[in-house]
């Protein structure tokens, strides 16, 4: 008992130096930052919130190799601690599981995107655009920004961009932008809606992918009504499967009950 216990506490002060040695990094860089740094308690998890959030508003910029290093040792470590779920050991083609998506070590994992495709600057928000950038590492809004600059314009709802997927346990990330459902609910959302799981899933087989996890697009802070969203979700993903076998798994993945119980009944 007394060694694991040294052993998860020499785990902690590991990743509290790791933790202390990028925040000071971030701060040379974002100076402009500083006052509101020092307003963060100085244990780890205060710490370790204080990253997250300098990592969400910094700019899509090169840093040192350094830097990148420490990064996605720390990174790495946190992902070992959550567990990596093997969707192979997932029954069935189409699966629905409950839990972080972050976790996932499938081909691909969705990410409901804003159209900026440059992930979420609010500091440590809680939509799933943050969650998966503040996992992957800040070369994910690099690449992503290299992607929109070629570009020159806006991502248009109902399409998909695959990029990299560093610290994740997935291969790549797919991006795909929702609509927006101010008000009433129309047609023109639900088509926007189903053409975002059709670009998915056909960018994933172009890119000869087996496995793709979705998150539940828009229902959150784009205002999809979940029940609405989830058939449309499952109606696109049954018709794609069954007219192209180039995708072997698809995972439904929830985080909220909610939306558990609305999937389970439809599946």
């Amino acid at each position: 008992m007394g060694a694991a216990i040294a052993e998860n506490a020499g785990d902690i002060m590991n990743k509290s130096e790791l933790v202390n040695k990028l925040n000071g990094f971030l701060l040379d860089e974002m100076p402009q930052y500083k006052i509101q740094a020092e307003l963060f308690e100085k244990d780890y998890t205060s710490q370790r919130r204080l990253l997250r959030s300098l990592m969400n508003v910094r700019p899509p910029i090169r840093t040192s190799e350094k830097f990148l290093n420490l990064q996605d040792e720390l990174l790495r470590v946190e992902t070992a601690e959550k567990g990596i779920v093997d969707v192979s050991e997932l029954n069935g083609r189409i699966v629905l599981w409950q839990g972080d998506i972050t976790r996932l070590n499938a081909d691909a994992i969705v990410n409901a995107a804003n159209n900026k495709l440059l992930g979420c600057f609010y500091p440590c928000h809680g939509c799933i655009d943050n969650a998966i950038h503040s996992a992957a590492g800040i070369q994910l809004r690099l690449e992503c920004a290299e992607i929109m600059s070629k570009q020159d314009y806006d991502e248009p709802v109902g399409t998909a961009k695959i990029t990299k997927s560093y610290n994740l346990p997935c291969r790549y990330v797919i991006h795909t932008v929702g609509p927006i459902v101010q008000g009433k609910l129309t047609d023109r959302h639900c088509r926007q809606l189903a053409e975002c799981y059709k670009s998915c899933l056909l960018l994933a087989a172009e890119n000869n992918l087996k496995s793709i996890a979705f998150c539940c697009i828009s229902t959150g802070e784009f205002h999809f009504p979940n029940e609405k969203a989830a058939e449309i979700a499952i109606s696109e993903t049954i018709e794609f499967l069954e007219n192209d076998n180039r995708i072997e798994k698809v995972v439904f993945n929830v985080f909220k009950d909610k939306d558990y119980k609305i999937y389970k009944k439809l599946l």
